[in-house]
C-alpha cells in the first residue's frame, strides 16, 4: 500500500494560485475575501431578484393557470410530474406536494420514461412536464407518448415559443426573468418560481377538492407534524375507561373506582348524565379527615370543572393542563350538552409525542 504526502503540493497550488484570488464577471466579483457586508449584499441580492420575480409571476397568471387546474382536478388517473435536472428536482417536490394535499401525483424520471417507465403512465394520467428553456432532449419521448395514447400535457415552461409549449395542451408559461446566479447560468430564479408555481396550483386544488384537516391528519401520521394533528378524540379514553360516579356515591367507592381507573380523577355526573363536578387527587389531599370515607362525594367534590372539546388538538389539551396554574393533569371532553365523551390525560399527550 502506497501513502502520499500532498502537503507541499497543496502549498505549490495555493502559492501557485494565490495571485488569482478573484475575477470580475460582469457588474460581480467572485473573491475568497469578501468582507461579512460583501455576503449580506449577495444574499440580499438573490433574494430580491427572486421575490421581483415572484411578484411578476403573480401579476402573470391568467386563464391557463385555471385551465391547467381544471385538467388536473378532472382527471380520472394520476398527476405524472416529470422534468430533467434542476427541473426534475423541482418535479420531485412538486409530486409530493399534489400527493400531500390530496392530489394523486408521481414523479417520472425523463430518462428512464425512456428506458421502460413509460409503462408506468396510465391511459387516463395527466402529465405535466417542467423544462425552463422548453427544449430538454429528455422529455421527447414523454411528449410522443402522450400525443400517441391521448394523455393530456401541462407544460411549465420559460419560453411560451418552446417545443414543450408547443406541444402541451395547457402552458404555464413563467414571465421574463433574471437568474439570481452572478453567471446568468444556474437555474435559481427560474426553479424557485416553477415550485412556487407549483406550490400554487397544489393549494388550488386542494381548496377545490374541500380536502378537509382530517384527511390531511391520515396523509401525515408521523414526525412533528403528524403529532400536531392529533386531536383530543384520537388519544382520550371513552366508554367504560372513563371514571364515572353519582353525586350521592360514598367516598370509600369512589376512590376505589377512581383508583381502579388509574386517571388521578373521578367525573361526577347527575341522573341525566351531565358532568357537575370533578374530584381529584388534589382534591383528596386538601380534604382528608377522619369522615372522609363516610362522605358523599358531592360534598367534597370540585364544581363546574375545566372541560375541552373532543376536536381540540392534543397539543392545545396539553397547553390548557400546563397554564392552568391549578395542576390541572386531566380534562373530560364533553358534547354541547356537557355530556362526558371521554378524558384525556397529560401522559397520553406525553406518551403519543405531542409536546
Amino acid at each position: 500500500m502506497l501513502f502520499f504526502d500532498c502537503s507541499e503540493t497543496r502549498q505549490r497550488l495555493t502559492y501557485g494560485f494565490g495571485a488569482f484570488r478573484f475575477r470580475f464577471l460582469g457588474d460581480f466579483a467572485v473573491t475568497a475575501n469578501m468582507t461579512p457586508a460583501d455576503i449580506l449584499a449577495s444574499a440580499h441580492r438573490v433574494l430580491d431578484i427572486e421575490s421581483k420575480a415572484l411578484k411578476d409571476l403573480s401579476d402573470s397568471l391568467d386563464e391557463s393557470f385555471v385551465d391547467a387546474v381544471d385538467v388536473l382536478f378532472n382527471t380520472k388517473g394520476r398527476v405524472i410530474v416529470t422534468g430533467m435536472g434542476k427541473s426534475g428536482h423541482v418535479g420531485r417536490k412538486i409530486a409530493a406536494s399534489l400527493a400531500s394535499l390530496g392530489t394523486t401525483a408521481y414523479f417520472v424520471h425523463p430518462g428512464e420514461a425512456s428506458h421502460g417507465d413509460l409503462g408506468m403512465i396510465e391511459p387516463e394520467d395527466v402529465v405535466l412536464a417542467l423544462s425552463n428553456s422548453g427544449e430538454a432532449p429528455e422529455l421527447g419521448d414523454l411528449i410522443a407518448f402522450c400525443h400517441r395514447f391521448g394523455n393530456k400535457l401541462i407544460g411549465m415552461v420559460g419560453r411560451r415559443d418552446s417545443t414543450l409549449a408547443r406541444q402541451s395542451n395547457v402552458v404555464l408559461c413563467l414571465p421574463p426573468l433574471e437568474e439570481a446566479c452572478p453567471f446568468g447560468l444556474a437555474p435559481t430564479t427560474s426553479t424557485t418560481l416553477m415550485l412556487a408555481l407549483g406550490d400554487a396550483l397544489a393549494v388550488a386544488l386542494l381548496e377545490k377538492h374541500e380536502f378537509s384537516k382530517e384527511q390531511y391528519k391520515i396523509r401525515h401520521p408521523g414526525g412533528k407534524l403528524g403529532k400536531l394533528m392529533l386531536t383530543v378524540r384520537d388519544l382520550m379514553h371513552s366508554g367504560d375507561d372513563m371514571p364515572l360516579v353519582p353525586p350521592d356515591m360514598k367516598m370509600s367507592e369512589a376512590l376505589i373506582i377512581m383508583s381502579e381507573k388509574s386517571l388521578g380523577c373521578v367525573g361526577i355526573v347527575d341522573s341525566l348524565g351531565t358532568l357537575v363536578g370533578i374530584f381529584t387527587d388534589g382534591d383528596l389531599r386538601r380534604s382528608m379527615s377522619p369522615d372522609l370515607l363516610e362522605k358523599e362525594i358531592r360534598q367534597v367534590m370540585t364544581y363546574n370543572p375545566k372541560t375541552i372539546s373532543p376536536d381540540v388538538s392534543a397539543a392545545e389539551a396539553l397547553r390548557q393542563m400546563n397554564t392552568t396554574g391549578k395542576g390541572i393533569t386531566s380534562l373530560f371532553a364533553v358534547d354541547e350538552n356537557y355530556k362526558p365523551l371521554g378524558i384525556i390525560h397529560v401522559h397520553d399527550c406525553l406518551r403519543a409525542g405531542v409536546a
